[in-house]
Formats: structure tokens, C-alpha cells, sequence
């Protein structure tokens, strides 16, 4: 642990940064490096992000890019060394996201109450393939993430799926520019990609227009759900992999798929508690306003894709209630899960 308190952010970023070269430079993955560029400007940007209260969440997608990346080097020796370092990286950035953010999601008043079994339904034939949902502020990106790590698993969720897409479009010119615009509306308050609807706006309605014909037809957030389970269903055909949100439960249910569903939740006032300590910018009346209107959303959404109603506990092989574990202990018990141990 000394080692880590004395952590030097310029030499951990220079680390993160030349495990990416190294996975690229072995890998030659058709998606480019994370950080190109000048090298000292990204490994000033890495700096930035670990100094950052925010910059954690950021780090991790980046560092699951790389991640992903050495999981699928051949040569046994390469990808063991590449992801040796991974982990090792992966820890150092979690003490210091740590050291930022006190607050875990864990009630202690209920972590003594638990235990569960739950039978493997995942057979050795099959590509071992998480699907987890979650309410916002339960903690369950870096439960999602930390679980990929110790099942070495690959990770991915809306910001990496969002990069690949935009990567993937001709000449880096993406059509995935902006965030799903369902994931930003406010309730009642339509916008399109990020821009309220109004009558007025010429601009608004050039872009219908250009998206009606890039889409075939289809509203953007509709194309955009049709892409992502096309890439779901494609990737399940060769990768084992933790999936967070993306409707992937349902996608892959649709296509008999094996997989896990979990859905991590935690009660309100300790999502509130949990995101003060993360949100110091914002009021306690803003967070409350702020995880209202985010579960109003994803239950608006995940009806609208499948059907189903979100967080619903039969819709999911497991629903935890993080605060009985915290972030750790949740991991520790979905690994126990997983390797039959219950």
C-alpha cells in the first residue's frame, strides 16, 4: 500500500500509455490506438483524468479499450504480459478514483443478512456473457467493470460502444456525433440529439431530414438500437464479455443466446449519499431531481425496446441490492456465483 500512497500520476499515465502502444503495436486492432497524438499531450490528458474527481469514469472506459484489446492477443506469453500490466494499472487507478470518492454504495446494517445460490446456466460450450443493468448511482459501472477484470472478460458499455461506432464510420466521420438523444431528453421535454424541439428551428428539421435518409427511414435513437444489437449478437459469436445496459438481456434473449442477466440497484437515499460525494458542484435537491428523472427514463426506454418493464425482478437471473455488499463485496459474491462456489 506504500507503494501506491506515494503513487507519481506522471509515471502511471506514462505506464497506461505505453500499455496502449504495446497492445496496439501487437494487436494492430482495426479501431487505432486510444490515446494518438503527440505523446506528452496525451500522457498529460491521462494526468488530467487521475486528477480529476470525474475523470475516473472516463479512465475506465479508455483503459477497458486497452483492456479488450490485450484479451485478444494470440500468443499466450504477449497477451499474459500485456495484461499483467492491465491489471496491475487497473488497480492503481481504482486506489486513486478511490482517493477522490470515500463513499462506497455498502449499507453495513445489511451486509451480515446475506447469502444466495444461484446454479450456473452458462454451459463450458457456450461464451461466458454478463448482461448487467443498473439504476444510476448503485455503483454498478464499477461493479460491471471490476467483474470484467477478475473473470478476464472483456467490457464494454454506451461510451465504448458510442467509440467503436464512431470509429468505425469512413474517414472518422461519425453519424453516432452525439449521445443517444433518448438518454439526455428530459421527461416532456422532447429534444432531438441533444437539441429541444422547436417549430422555429430550421436547423432542427435540416437534420430530420438528413437522418431520415441516413436511417432508412428510422428516428436516430431507433437506428441506433438496431446497430448496437447488431453488434451485441456479432460479438457474442466470438467474445466472452461483460455488457453494461445496451437492452443486451434482451437482444440476446431474442436470439436464445446463453447468457447472465443482473440487475444492481441500491435504495434511493444511498445513491443520493454515494453521488454527493462524486457530484460536489451540484445541491442534494439536484442529484434527487437528477436520479428521478434518469429512472423515469430508463423505464420509459426499456419498455419502448423491449417490452419489459426495467428492474423488474423477473426479467433478471439476479437482482442485488448493492448496498448490502458495496462495490467489492458485490463483485466478490458475483464471482463466487460464477464459479459455482454457491
Amino acid at each position: 500500500m506504500e507503494e501506491i500512497k506515494s503513487l507519481d500520476l506522471r509515471e502511471l499515465a506514462e505506464r497506461i500509455y505505453n500499455l496502449d502502444e504495446k497492445a496496439y503495436a501487437v494487436t494492430g486492432s482495426a479501431l487505432g490506438r486510444v490515446y494518438n497524438g503527440d505523446k506528452e499531450h496525451a500522457i498529460q490528458y491521462i494526468i488530467d483524468l487521475l486528477e480529476a474527481k470525474k475523470g475516473s469514469d472516463i479512465l475506465r472506459d479508455e483503459l477497458a479499450l486497452i483492456g479488450n484489446m490485450g484479451k485478444t492477443i494470440a500468443e499466450k506469453q504477449g497477451r499474459s504480459d500485456v495484461l499483467d500490466e492491465y491489471n496491475a494499472i487497473t488497480k492503481l487507478t481504482k486506489w486513486q478514483a478511490d482517493h477522490y470518492t470515500r463513499v462506497d454504495i455498502l449499507d453495513t446494517s445489511r451486509a451480515h443478512l446475506n447469502s444466495i445460490a444461484l446454479n450456473k446456466r452458462v454451459s463450458e460450450n457456450d461464451k461466458k456473457i454478463i448482461c448487467i443493468a443498473r439504476t444510476y448511482g448503485s455503483g454498478g459501472h464499477e461493479i460491471g467493470f471490476a467483474l470484467a477484470n477478475r473473470e478476464n472478460l472483456a467490457y464494454y458499455d454506451k461510451k465504448i460502444f458510442m467509440e467503436i461506432m464512431k470509429r468505425m464510420s469512413v474517414g472518422n466521420k461519425s453519424i453516432w456525433e452525439h449521445e443517444d438523444y433518448y438518454e439526455r431528453a428530459d421527461i416532456g421535454n422532447p429534444v432531438y440529439a441533444g437539441m429541444p424541439f422547436e417549430k422555429d428551428n430550421l436547423p432542427f428539421f435540416r437534420q430530420v431530414k438528413e437522418d431520415f435518409s441516413k436511417f432508412h427511414g428510422l428516428p436516430r435513437r431507433d437506428a441506433l438500437f438496431f446497430t448496437q444489437s447488431k453488434m451485441i449478437l456479432n460479438l457474442a459469436k466470438s467474445e466472452n464479455f461483460v455488457m453494461l445496459g445496451r437492452y443486451a438481456d434482451v437482444v440476446l434473449s431474442n436470439e436464445n443466446i446463453p447468457h447472465i442477466s443482473i440487475f444492481i440497484t441500491a435504495p434511493f437515499e444511498k445513491r443520493v449519499e454515494r453521488l454527493a460525494s462524486m457530484h460536489t458542484e451540484m445541491t442534494e435537491k439536484q442529484i434527487r431531481r437528477m436520479l428521478i428523472q434518469s429512472d423515469k427514463i430508463h423505464l420509459r426506454d426499456y419498455r419502448y425496446f423491449t417490452g419489459r418493464m426495467w428492474g423488474r425482478a423477473e426479467n433478471y437471473d439476479l437482482t442485488i441490492n448493492s448496498a448490502s455488499y458495496g462495490v467489492s463485496g458485490s463483485v466478490d459474491l458475483l464471482m463466487d456465483m460464477l464459479e459455482g462456489k454457491l
